[in-house]
């Protein structure tokens, strides 16, 4: 539930169209929803800003469907995450005004009421060394646009190649945050927050030969960056990363207080 549908509860309350007992009915599920096999966060787009998001691996076809249900009942947008194929079609086939991303192995629904405008400033840039590193780029595009943010995307120029980086400067410097996503050595994070003067968030993915330990390598590659400015999210979290990007370029950042 978010502010617009409290909005237009408490107004349809004042009316009359319903009656007090009807929006207490509705004000009971707030804070969350136990379905059984999952408690559903619906207070959390008026606590962060964005509807709980659903990580797919883990849950039956039959589950996930039950969860998603329940989110559309209430507002959007929703995210699932992560979702396999199988999944996707079984979800597919019961709620045919769900999207699924297969780039981004995602679904999304949003409501005609809630369409989601993207700012007209693009100043979030999402670069990803390889073809191969994509999907989690996809899966943090697809999370921006989501969350109303206009953004840029530069794909496959990896440290390998350096020129194609260096060619296209224009667009990082006139970025205020960088997601940068790569596997195998991890080094392009780096390398960006060598060149650039604004915050980089670094994505390792688990991209890579026997070495790379499904991701492992890259990780500790970038947590060890001399560059500044550079801050890493898990192994294949495209979606972290795009959410404190919006977070960032939305200036929701705020310094802890003790």
């Amino acid at each position: 539930m978010n502010e617009r549908s409290i909005r237009s509860l408490l107004e349809s309350v004042k009316t009359g169209n319903i009656s007090v007992e009807e929006a207490l009915e509705a004000l009971r599920r707030l804070p969350f929803e136990d379905i059984g096999w999952a408690c559903i966060d619906h207070h959390r787009q008026l606590r962060e800003g964005f509807p709980e998001v659903v990580y797919g691996p883990g849950k039956t076809p039959r589950q996930l469907l039950g969860i998603m249900s329940r989110l559309m009942e209430t507002g959007g947008p929703l995210l699932v995450t992560r979702v396999s194929r199988k999944q996707a079609e079984y979800v597919l086939s019961r709620l045919p005004d769900i999207k699924y991303h297969p780039d981004a192995r995602a679904m999304s629904w949003v409501s005609p009421k809630d369409q989601v405008e993207e700012t007209p400033s693009s100043n979030i840039l999402v670069i990803a060394a390889g073809t191969a590193d994509m999907p989690i780029a996809q899966e943090a595009c697809l999370t921006l646009r989501l969350m109303g943010q206009g953004h840029r995307e530069l794909f496959d120029v990896g440290v390998a190649g350096v020129h194609r980086l260096l060619g296209r400067l224009d667009m990082l410097m006139a970025a205020r945050v960088v997601i940068a996503i790569a596997g195998m050595d991890g080094a392009l994070p780096s390398l960006i927050g060598g060149l650039s003067s604004v915050p980089v968030i670094a994505v390792p993915t688990s991209t890579g030969y026997g070495a790379n330990f499904n991701g492992l390598a890259p990780l500790l590659t970038m947590l060890n960056s001399c560059s500044t400015g550079v801050a890493v999210v898990n192994i294949d979290n495209g979606f972290g990363a795009a959410v404190l990007a919006a977070m960032i370029n939305k200036g929701t950042v705020r310094p802890c207080q003790s």
